[in-house]
């Protein structure tokens, strides 16, 4: 059974979420459950807490309140052993990105990180709630195997 998420975390600005992701992660030593370390660089605060007003456009220029109070559960999603684990999706290239490795806990939380070579560390790319047809595409895809 998978453990009850983080608390939401609420703050009235952007930059006190971006001094947060900065704090707990940026400068903080995180590893998945499986001993992967995680790297988060200060730029994937925009991928992962802003959205795109067009999804075509991609342009990531509106905050997203909804993935910011979930800044919390990235970490634990991470640590979580009975998360799912996916092979991701290039969306460009329209094929399976086998560096790229998918964790879906509390249901549709989604973390995607991108896997070295050596596969000894990752770093962050995005976290968001996903729709159910976007869990169904995941976990219709290729378990990630370490």
């Amino acid at each position: 059974m998978s453990p009850l998420p983080p608390q939401l975390v609420h703050y009235s600005s952007v930059d006190q979420y971006r001094q947060h992701y900065e704090t707990h992660y940026c400068k903080s030593q995180i590893y998945t459950f499986d001993g992967l370390r995680v790297f988060f660089p200060k730029q994937q605060f925009k991928d992962a807490f802003f959205e795109s007003a067009s999804r075509w456009r991609r342009d990531k220029s509106v905050f997203s309140r909804q993935r910011a109070e979930r800044i919390d559960w990235i970490k634990a999603a991470l640590q979580d052993s009975s998360a799912g684990l996916f092979v991701g999706w290039d969306r460009d290239k329209k094929t399976y990105a086998f560096e790229r490795r998918v964790c879906i806990a509390y249901e549709n939380y989604v973390v995607v990180l991108r896997v070295a070579k050596d596969k000894k560390s990752a770093t962050f790319i995005t976290a968001y709630v996903a729709d159910e047809t976007t869990i169904q595409k995941i976990r219709s895809g290729p378990r990630w195997v370490l």
